[in-house]
């Protein structure tokens, strides 16, 4: 049985430990709705205390629009040196694909940044050399609606750019499908897919290089923390770059734990164990 995690009040009573943090931003920082204000100031509080903060995010839009995103949703620029997103490390990989058709997944234009100069061509199934998938079409599709699509891919050996590897996310007052369902389905079927976000080391390792280029210095991985609200995505992530992870409780997996009730914190270390994260700490919200 794993150990107890231990109790804190909030990221103050961590800050001293950690040079920089690499947050996750869907479910910790916002909802997709609406930003978290304790969030917020929370990492404004730890950055004025000399911290770094380099959000990473699954998000399947290279970084500068999701800036955008983060802009209408009352997240000021000064919560956060840098962000990095499963958008930016997928491109690569499509860059393989350049001058050459893709069937894309997902909102229609939504993503159009994710191709940007990639000069790849959208076409049908029949005629595609790759599948891209960003999210489900809508977000009230399930994973199981697309079985029949993805008998087409299988059949045509495509392989499959997943840009999103999240399961699911917290949408306001919902939990909602993501990319990354889609791609366990296919994986599931015998299809081969690609993901490059978290829990992936390409993602943390950019991310480790920005919380470096924004202290100035070299950091020692012992003095990052990484905060997130996933154990497939983040807790795993944490533990196979080797940092510590702050756990957040209330969002996706809020319900199963009773993170604004009465949460039982053996329940909650049974539930990371899997990941075998480092745990420093868990609150149902990022609060100071």
């Amino acid at each position: 049985m794993p150990s107890p995690l231990p109790i804190i009040s909030g990221l103050s009573d961590l800050s001293g430990r950690y040079d920089a943090v690499l947050s996750d931003v869907w479910g910790v920082i916002h909802n997709g709705v609406s930003a978290f204000p304790e969030a917020v100031e929370a990492l404004r509080n730890y950055r004025k205390d000399g911290g770094r903060v380099v959000l990473i995010t699954n998000a399947p839009r290279p970084s500068g629009p999701i800036i955008e995103m983060l802009d209408r949703l009352n997240v000021p620029r000064d919560t956060y040196d840098a962000i990095v997103s499963s958008g930016d490390a997928t491109r690569a990989m499509i860059a393989k694909y350049r001058g050459k058709p893709i069937h894309h997944v997902g909102p229609p234009t939504e993503d159009d940044a994710l191709y940007e100069g990639l000069d790849v061509t959208r076409t049908s199934a029949d005629e595609a050399d790759v599948v891209v998938v960003t999210d489900l079409d809508t977000d009230d599709d399930t994973p199981e609606m697309y079985r029949e699509r993805a008998k087409l891919w299988l059949q045509r050996k495509l392989p499959m750019i997943c840009a999103n590897p999240d399961r699911v996310v917290e949408h306001g007052d919902q939990i909602i499908y993501c990319g990354g369902a889609l791609g366990d389905l296919y994986a599931a079927m015998g299809g081969m897919v690609h993901m490059a976000g978290k829990p992936y080391q390409p993602i943390y390792e950019e991310a480790f290089r920005l919380a470096e280029r924004a202290a100035g210095q070299g950091l020692a991985k012992s003095r990052v923390l990484a905060i997130g609200d996933s154990v497939r995505t983040d807790a795993t992530g944490a533990a196979q770059f080797g940092i510590d992870l702050l756990f957040i409780t209330g969002s996706i997996h809020a319900a199963e734990l009773d993170a604004f009730g009465k949460p039982d914190p053996q329940a909650i270390a049974d539930l990371i164990a899997p990941s075998r994260a480092r745990v420093a700490g868990y609150l149902p919200r990022l609060a100071w």
